[in-house]
């Protein structure tokens, strides 16, 4: 869902919805419930306007998730 936000193919609020009901839902792996459960309690507090969301923060939870960010440009039109 990361991923989909950064690509802009789901806007933000639809990443917090998602990451507001897997919170929720709270149903992480045991191994990786700690960062997990931290990523997602960041995006669902993003929508609030001290917080907010940027780039550098979906890049770090990326990284943190064992993702790293290639960024590719075209020419329009």
């Amino acid at each position: 869902m990361i991923l989909a936000y950064m690509q802009h193919k789901i806007p933000l609020h639809m990443l917090v919805d998602w990451a507001e009901n897997t919170l929720i839902e709270g149903e992480f792996e045991e191994t990786q419930a700690e960062l997990l459960s931290r990523i997602v309690a960041k995006i669902g507090f993003s929508d609030v306007s001290n917080f907010g969301l940027l780039w550098e923060d979906c890049e770090e939870m990326m990284e943190e998730l064992g993702y790293a960010i290639k960024i590719e440009a075209m020419v329009l039109g």
